[in-house]
């Protein structure tokens, strides 16, 4: 499934490659749906970006927290949700400062993060595997075979499914396309960094999958399907005796890093919102001393702080079913941002074998792909016991619910800003300047 779910994420990659090219602008989806298809589709596409922010920056921050607690032995503090809730509230906070400081400094703490959760996973991968093959595993461990890279082994309701979390599970690859003004060769490099995401991704992923699954196989894993994340810190003992910190000392880091890049797009997209008037202009200040947009990144930071701590507070499964939620709205952006890929480019198409497969046909059936995830997503979560409290809210499941609310939200704001007829309403959907476009891809440039 984590292979089958990276193709449409490879897809949709090579759509913010090409679109970046010709529009490095930091809103993406936001201001290149809106050249594409006009301000009703960019608006709610920008929309739908920054709530994804709002949605999973207090849980990130929660598993940051408690894997920590975790890696230094204190687990009683690391079960105490409040005490929990309370360093995590800290820690976005301390990530959202940074953020404001400088993304030179926020690239520095990124590349340490990454780093250490990289090499914790090889050493990890490394140890699990050899005792897979060894004989070493738990009693239920299987062996590797190519059926595991099969993903129509187990059906298409499985297929189905698994590619519902997969595309959650690659979600966030395209952060660095979002500080594109901020980065050296903008119309190029963010776009590389962006395909390259997805495929050390696809690699950390089925490395750590197979992994698993030859350490300590299907039937441990179901058995412990009530520990949620917490499953980690009993195979890391299970793999590394003695030295489960490593594989703790992971998680914790990959949820602390993905603190902070899941602020950077909501709060980029609202600046490029705000300067184009889709928004108030307000949230569209940059810090004279840092050159961030200061105003914005706080205001991420607020409004997810109210979201956690809100949510936490009904119920953890009311968490985890804002973060099913998300689904929703990651598929909503990213097929927005597929079609528009091709429609921006229609009038170059043809010009060349390159630019027909990886801007038009590759975006679109990528496009096609989550949309298709979008309806299956809606289906499944308007049934009430496929919530992770099996109950019902307005006869639907919670999550379907809070991704309606959060739809019916975002456009009764988009009203509110049409009525103030701004000049972002007068756009009208253009077509890329051939100029910009590099001759191999269609293009007159050089």
């Amino acid at each position: 499934m984590l292979l089958a779910s990276f193709v449409p994420m490879l897809l949709i990659a090579s759509a913010f490659l090409f679109l970046n090219r010709v529009d490095p602008d930091c809103g993406t989806t936001f201001s290149w749906v809106t050249r594409a298809m006009g301000p009703w589709f960019g608006w709610m596409g920008g929309w739908a970006i920054a709530m994804t922010g709002v949605l999973v920056v207090g849980s990130l921050a929660d598993v940051g927290v408690r894997f920590t607690l975790l890696m230094f032995g204190l687990d009683d503090l690391a079960s105490n949700d409040v005490f929990v809730m309370g360093l995590a509230v800290v820690l976005i906070l301390v990530m959202t400062w940074i953020c404001v400081v400088g993304t030179e400094l926020s690239g520095r703490i990124q590349t340490v993060f990454t780093l250490i959760q990289v090499v914790a996973l090889l050493i990890f991968i490394g140890v699990a595997l050899y005792k897979g093959v060894s004989g070493q595993g738990l009693p239920g461990a299987v062996t590797l075979s190519l059926d595991w890279l099969n993903p129509f082994a187990q059906g298409t309701a499985a297929l189905t499914a698994g590619l519902l979390l997969g595309v959650f599970a690659y979600w966030g690859w395209e952060s660095a396309v979002n500080l594109n003004e901020e980065t050296t060769d903008s119309s190029s490099t963010p776009g590389r960094a962006a395909i390259l995401s997805t495929v050390i991704l696809l690699v950390t992923y089925l490395g750590t999958a197979i992994a698993v699954l030859m350490l300590v196989g299907p039937t441990f894993l179901a058995d412990n399907a009530d520990q949620e994340e917490m499953v980690f810190a009993l195979i890391a003992d299970e793999a590394l005796t003695g030295f489960g910190w490593i594989v703790l000392l992971a998680v914790a880091m990959s949820a602390i890093a993905s603190t902070q890049t899941t602020i950077i797009p909501a709060s980029r997209t609202a600046l490029s919102m705000a300067r184009r008037t889709a928004i108030p202009a307000y949230f569209g200040q940059v810090s004279t001393k840092h050159r961030t947009p200061a105003v914005s990144t706080w205001w991420v930071a607020i409004i997810a702080i109210v979201w956690y701590v809100g949510v936490r507070f009904i119920s953890e499964n009311a968490l985890f079913d804002s973060l099913t939620a998300l689904s929703l709205l990651i598929a909503f952006y990213y097929a927005l941002t597929g079609f528009a890929c091709a429609i921006y480019y229609r009038k170059l198409l043809t010009k060349s074998v390159k630019g027909f497969v990886l801007i038009g046909v590759g975006p679109v059936f990528g496009g096609i792909l989550l949309v298709w995830l979008l309806v299956m997503s809606v289906i499944s979560m308007s049934n009430p016991a496929n919530s992770y409290g099996g109950i019902s809210w307005f006869g639907l499941g919670p999550p379907l619910v809070i991704g309606i609310f959060l739809f019916a939200l975002g456009a009764i704001f988009m009203i509110i800003m049409r009525v103030a007829n701004t000049p972002f309403w007068k756009e009208r959907p253009t077509v890329v300047d051939p100029a910009l476009v590099p001759a191999s891809d269609g293009g007159t440039a050089s």
